[in-house]
């Protein structure tokens, strides 16, 4: 029998939870958090919301509505927006500057190997070992389309410009100064006195100096040094130079993520039966990396844009080939389409290549 105390207690059953309400998540919500969650975030987005409406419209009738993408004679009789037609005119120019039209069929396959390995790091299509020969691997073969010989016909390396030369200088700087910047790290960390002071020398003298001077000198100083007789390609002194500018901040990077790491983990690892060198090879060193991925992603970035800087050394890189398409007469007032479409190429591979970093951060698949 069923106590009368019993009887009276009830029996619930839990409830499937309900969706919160449309105030406090999706579009609606993340508004209300992000952009109206006080008076003074209200006020900024406010004003925000003003600029656009102010500055939008005319930017984008300038730049589409009202833009003219066929010939100049066409861009002469309607002044109101761009006028396109001197991108596509000077397409090829601006992509690889004054390289023999007859021979365009290397710069194709340069832009085509860098695609693919591209496209291979960002699916992540292989593991990191076979990625970073992939990468490393690169450079030789499109030396070898690009500049000839073994059989093709020599193309001298003043002909080269454009955006095919930002991105080869971009590219091997960043190859070389990664490996090169981690070495003079580990270097500046040694308990070797001589090793240590020629580390912090090279550092230090680099970093002292701008990179425009550096350029300068590979440029024009270093072959009065040279024995005579012996010549070096402008574009590869100046590559070195690039290099070396990049390598000595980059080392500072991993310094730091160096030094982030608590000094217990190496007595650990030794204390395990590993050397010095293998416990900072394959415990020290990754972690340190790990720590300074956005720094060193910051570098790369830094370094693709400062390869503009080769135009002070005769060198018409993409912004140096902008420059130089504006100046034909025929041509004359297109300043802002040229500059606007080289802002547009620059925050594009500069926004991948942070967006890829980024990714790697959040995934720790360094």
């Amino acid at each position: 029998m069923i106590p009368a105390e019993a009887a009276d207690i009830k029996v619930f059953t839990p409830q499937p939870d309900e969706a919160p309400p449309l105030d406090a998540s999706g579009p609606i919500g993340w508004v209300r958090q992000n952009l109206f969650n006080g008076r003074l975030n209200t006020v900024l987005t406010l004003a925000a919301l003003l600029l656009l409406a102010k500055t939008v419209p005319p930017l984008l009738s300038w730049a589409f509505f009202k833009a003219t993408w066929v010939s100049n004679a066409a861009c002469d009789a309607a002044r109101e927006g761009a006028c396109w037609g001197f991108v596509v005119e000077k397409f090829r120019v601006l992509m690889v500057g004054i390289y023999p039209e007859q021979y365009l069929w290397r710069p194709a396959i340069f832009f085509g190997l860098l695609a693919m390995v591209v496209i291979v790091t960002l699916f992540r299509l292989v593991n990191a070992r076979t990625l970073a020969i992939l990468w490393f691997s690169l450079p030789l073969p499109v030396f070898w389309v690009l500049n000839g010989g073994m059989g093709l016909a020599y193309v001298d390396q003043s002909l080269w410009g454009g955006l095919m030369l930002s991105l080869c200088l971009a590219v091997v700087g960043i190859l070389f100064s990664l490996p090169f910047g981690v070495l003079l790290a580990l270097g500046r960390r040694s308990e070797m006195a001589t090793v240590k002071a020629i580390c912090v020398g090279i550092i230090e003298l680099i970093r002292g100096v701008p990179l425009i001077t550096i350029l300068f000198m590979a440029s024009v100083m270093l072959p009065l040094f040279l024995p005579e007789g012996m010549t070096i390609n402008n574009l590869l002194r100046v590559q070195i130079g690039v290099i070396l500018f990049s390598s000595a901040y980059i080392a500072e990077v991993v310094r730091g993520g160096l030094q982030a790491i608590p000094p217990g983990q190496m007595e650990a690892a030794v204390s395990t039966g590993l050397t010095k060198w293998q416990a900072t090879r394959l415990i020290i060193l990754p972690q340190a990396l790990k720590h300074v991925i956005p720094s060193i992603i910051g570098r790369c970035v830094a370094l693709f844009k400062d390869t503009s800087l080769v135009i002070i050394v005769g060198l018409l890189d993409f912004l140096g080939m902008i420059k130089a398409s504006t100046q034909d007469p025929e041509w004359l007032g297109h300043e802002a389409e040229a500059y606007v479409f080289c802002a547009l190429v620059y925050w594009l591979i500069c926004f991948s290549i942070s967006r890829y970093g980024r990714s790697i951060e959040k995934n720790n698949a360094w």
